[in-house]
Parts: C-alpha cells; sequence; structure tokens
C-alpha cells in the first residue's frame, strides 16, 4: 500500500515538473518572438477596427471583399493624403531646427551658466563640455549609426508591409480565423469567447475613436499656442501632439519635452509658458475630455490602463507602452464575459459603498 502511494507522489512530482519545465519554456519562447506576437496583436487590433466600417459596407449590400477592399484603400489613401500634407513641413522645420541646433545650445549654455554662477563644481562639470562639437559623435560612429538606420528602416518598411498584408488578408476573409479562435475554447465557452471578442471589438473601435478625436484637438491646441508664442517647428510638435493618447497620460509630458527646451534656448519665460500649456492641456484632455470620450465604448478607469501601461513598458519597453490600452481593453472584455454578472456586479457595488462610506 505505501508502495502505491509513493509511486503515485512520484508521478505527481514528474508530472508537476513536466508541467513547470513547459510553463517555462512557453514563457521563454514568448519573450524570444514577443516582437512577431506584438505584429500579430497590432494587426488583430487593426483588422477590429477596419471591420466596423467594412460590416457598415457589407449591411449596404456590397460583397465582402469588395467592401474589404475599399475600406484598406481608404485608410491607406487617406495616410497617404496626412502623410503629403503634413510631412513636407515636418521636413523643411527639421532642417530649421538642425541649421539652428548650435544656436540654441549656446543659448542654453548661457542660460545654464547664469543660474550655476554661485555654483563653482558645477561650472568645471559644465566647462568640461562647453563646446557642441565636444558632444557631436566622430564621423565613423556616425556613419555606423546611419549604416544601422538604414537596416533598421528596411527592416521597419518590411514589418510594415507584413503587417498590411496580414490585415488585409484576415479582413477580407476573417470567418476562418475566428473559427478556429472559438474552436480553441471548449463547447459550453464558446459563446462567451465570441461575445468577449466582439466586446473587445467595440472596445477598440473606441479606442480609436478616443485617440483620433482627442489627438486632433490637441494637435490644433498646440499648433496655435507654439505659434503664437514663436517656439520655431510647430508643425513637428503639432505631429507629436497627434499620437499623445496613445500613451495615456504620460504621452503628453513625453512630447512636451522638446518644444519646452527649444523655447527655453530663445527665452525662459516662453518655456514657462510652454510648460504650463502642456500641462493644462494634458489635465483638460485627460480628466475631462478622454474620461467622457471613452466613458461609452471602452469603459476603463485611467488607474488600470497607468499600471498595466507601466508594467508592460517595464517588462518590453516602448513596444509593452504602446500596447497597454488595447491589452487592458481585452482583457476587461474577457473578464467581464467570463466572470462577471449582473447580480455579482450589484452586489460589488454595495461592497463599494460600504468601503467608501466606511460602514462598519
Amino acid at each position: 500500500m505505501s508502495n502505491t502511494i509513493t509511486e503515485r507522489r512520484n508521478k505527481a512530482n514528474v508530472r508537476l515538473i513536466f508541467i513547470a519545465a513547459f510553463v517555462i519554456l512557453g514563457i521563454w519562447l514568448a519573450y524570444e518572438i514577443f516582437n512577431i506576437l506584438f505584429l500579430f496583436f497590432i494587426a488583430i487590433v487593426i483588422t477590429l477596427i477596419l471591420n466596423a466600417p467594412t460590416m457598415w459596407l457589407v449591411s449596404r449590400k456590397i460583397p465582402r471583399t469588395v467592401a474589404a477592399l475599399m475600406v484598406f484603400l481608404g485608410m491607406l489613401l487617406f495616410l497617404f493624403l496626412v502623410a503629403l500634407l503634413v510631412i513636407p513641413k515636418i521636413l523643411e522645420q527639421v532642417t530649421a531646427l538642425i541649421n539652428n541646433l548650435p544656436h540654441y545650445y549656446s543659448e542654453l549654455q548661457k542660460l545654464i551658466a547664469s543660474l550655476i554662477r554661485d555654483y563653482p563644481s558645477l561650472q568645471d562639470e559644465v566647462q568640461k563640455q562647453s563646446t557642441l562639437q565636444d558632444n557631436i559623435p566622430s564621423l565613423s560612429k556616425l556613419i555606423a549609426g546611419i549604416g544601422r538606420f538604414s537596416f533598421s528602416l528596411i527592416g521597419g518598411i518590411f514589418l510594415m508591409i507584413v503587417l498590411l498584408s496580414i490585415v488585409l488578408y484576415m479582413l477580407i476573409n476573417p470567418a476562418p480565423m475566428v473559427e478556429t479562435y472559438i474552436m480553441l475554447f471548449p463547447e459550453e465557452n464558446r459563446d462567451k469567447a465570441a461575445r468577449a471578442l466582439a466586446l473587445a471589438s467595440k472596445m477598440m473601435v473606441g479606442w480609436m475613436k478616443s485617440n483620433l478625436v482627442a489627438g486632433i484637438i490637441d494637435a490644433i491646441a498646440v499648433f496655435f499656442f507654439l505659434t503664437y508664442m514663436g517656439v520655431p517647428g510647430v508643425w513637428i510638435w503639432a505631429a507629436l501632439a497627434l499620437f499623445t493618447e496613445i500613451v495615456p497620460r504620460l504621452g503628453m509630458y513625453m512630447m512636451a519635452v522638446p518644444p519646452i527646451l527649444i523655447a527655453l534656448s530663445i527665452d525662459p519665460l516662453t518655456a514657462l509658458w510652454v510648460l504650463i500649456f502642456y500641462l493644462v492641456l494634458n489635465e483638460i484632455t485627460g480628466n475631462i475630455l478622454m474620461p467622457h470620450i471613452r466613458a461609452s465604448t471602452m469603459d476603463l478607469h485611467p488607474v488600470s490602463t497607468l499600471f498595466v501601461m507601466i508594467a508592460m513598458g517595464g517588462a518590453f519597453g516602448l513596444i509593452g507602452i504602446l500596447i497597454a490600452t488595447p491589452l487592458t481593453a481585452f482583457v476587461k472584455a474577457y473578464y467581464d464575459v467570463f466572470y462577471l454578472n449582473a447580480a455579482s456586479s450589484e452586489n460589488i457595488n454595495e461592497q463599494v459603498e460600504v468601503v467608501l462610506k466606511r460602514k462598519v
């Protein structure tokens, strides 16, 4: 009898070891191919977003293939027209900024020197790097960097072509992918799986709409304010402002750093006003505008989004930050469909009231 129990324990231990090994192997494999998983996740997000106008066309008796091609080509045409209007202005102002970089640098040095004139130790550190030429890399390093950038650019173009190809294929004929996805679940959970993906799709459309609306508002505000303040490169900073809501709350602060530094090299008071403007704009967008825009479509609490963004950023860097909000939406959609129901929600609301009102 004891031998039988020992054998069962040994088999259970071996099974646990194999399970742990497979889990570790799966995590390692996912980490190694994270860029590929990221590519497919972005393709799925874009497909879910484009599926909304495609289905609208299908409901108007247009064949699925024709509708998908119309939406896909419409997206490419929109991006091309935006690039045609904005990129020449951006390139022109980037060239002007590069040409004026020595002037901005010297003005910043003068400002820093005036601020630290009473601190000799800091002055010594600043004097060690007193010229712009000291901070410019050598020609060989510059050429090597350009070479790496060229290869990265070619790789980026290739990945973009692959991404668009995946989106087009899934958009034209999504049924096999959806069937495969549903078949992954046990039969009793397939209805929930379908509803969860439908909810995630709705949330992705809401995410895209909210980003577009808030980005346009931010870009217009940045363009007119920085033009009024006389900060160079307004087209660049306005274009950057279009993408601030991809990184909730923190995106605006990151986009604010370059124009503030440029304004600081012109006049400290101008830089202060630019800083105040970005702070106010970020608070208005983050606390007033975005909650109302996203409430009806995504129902995501800002704290949960920030938590996932910081966690993903710490684990995977910039890529993790970019997919944080869509990933949070997917997690919430599946959590709502699989685990929440009306009764439990009512109980939770009552329990939340107990905590907030301290009903002991």
